[in-house]
């Protein structure tokens, strides 16, 4: 992190309470240290990331202290997707952002850093004064929906614990779509493999023993341990606040588009009349690809992907809905995750 600074000339208590302008990139809760970049209104459309692959150098890099000061009062209005991964939540939040009562914010690097912090008394006073930053938005209808890194979903219902009034979204699809996603492509593949300890790691601390090694998994088995990890910290939220939460699947909303984003906004508190719908169900960014936007892609080039991944990753996949039924026959906790 860059060194301390103090907030920028200008800029007062006030304006950073309620101005998403200036954004906390990053979070150094051992050195007691945040990270401010300046985002314009473009900058936020354009992001698919809110982290270091903005390429922005800090304009202020306050105390954590001084920044809970500044920040004390602002409050905690904001509304989540939590997701398993590879299950459109930037299409989602990209097609929300164009309703005039919503303000979109995809992939806060410093959630990241929450999640995979120890619960320390420095973390559990920064995430609060984050969360109140994140909910700051350019016009009084507004209102911030983060959509949040896969991981984050692990603090889900600590998230949601922080006010009473925030709702999320929990984005999933089925185990037989999300395995040949993965096995789809070499760079997911990739991620997968890259993540796979992490992910066996917290699955086994949500069964509360260690029935697996990793070494002994194929790809498909990988696959689909990583959905019963991402899982898990989505039935936690839903357990959490059950009437604050709704599930989505992510191909009964691409079947019907209208009718996914009625449920969506409606358990937002959003606007959802006709013209609304319409307008959201007709956006571009159903025929994009949402991390990208510049390049083409729509529901029927993922249908042909995922039908090619079957083709030429079959018995992998069959490999992954076979360890999928064995864990849930083991482990109560897996089969649960399976009912969810």
């Amino acid at each position: 992190m860059a060194q301390p600074t103090d907030p920028p000339p200008g800029w007062t208590a006030d304006q950073l309470r309620t101005s998403p302008e200036l954004f906390p990139i990053e979070v150094d809760l051992a050195n007691n240290r945040a990270a401010f970049v300046r985002l314009s209104r473009v900058d936020y459309e354009r992001a698919s990331f809110l982290d270091g692959r903005l390429q922005l150098q800090p304009v202020a890099t306050p105390s954590l202290d001084a920044l809970a000061k500044a920040a004390e009062g602002a409050p905690i209005a904001c509304d989540w997707i939590f997701h398993i991964g590879h299950v459109g939540s930037t299409l989602i939040s990209r097609v929300l952002g164009t309703h005039p009562q919503v303000f979109s914010l995809r992939e806060p690097q410093a959630l990241r850093t929450f999640a995979q912090s120890p619960d320390t008394d420095a973390r559990r006073a920064a995430l609060p004064v984050f969360a109140a930053l994140y909910s700051r938005t350019w016009l009084a209808p507004q209102r911030a929906v983060i959509k949040a890194t896969s991981i984050v979903s692990d603090i889900a219902a600590e998230l949601l614990a922080l006010s009473p009034d925030s709702r999320a979204i929990l984005l999933t699809v089925a185990p037989e779509v999300y395995i040949p996603t993965i096995l789809g492509g070499p760079n997911s593949v990739l991620e997968m493999r890259a993540q796979a300890p992490a992910r066996l790691a917290r699955l086994h601390a949500h069964i509360g023993a260690s029935p697996w090694r990793l070494e002994e998994l194929s790809d498909g088995e990988i696959a689909a341990m990583s959905w019963n990890c991402e899982m898990a910290g989505l039935v936690r939220a839903a357990r959490a606040a059950p009437d604050r939460t709704v599930w989505l699947n992510f191909d009964r909303f691409l079947a019907d588009r209208t009718a996914g984003l009625a449920r969506v906004l409606q358990a937002l508190d959003r606007e959802a009349g006709p013209e609304t719908l319409a307008a959201l169900a007709g956006s571009a960014y159903f025929d994009r690809y949402s991390k990208a936007p510049e390049y083409a892609y729509g529901a029927r080039v993922r249908d042909e992907v995922l039908a090619e991944a079957r083709r030429a990753a079959g018995a992998e996949i069959a490999r992954g809905l076979a360890w999928l039924e064995r864990a849930a026959a083991d482990w109560p906790a897996v089969a649960r995750l399976l009912a969810a």
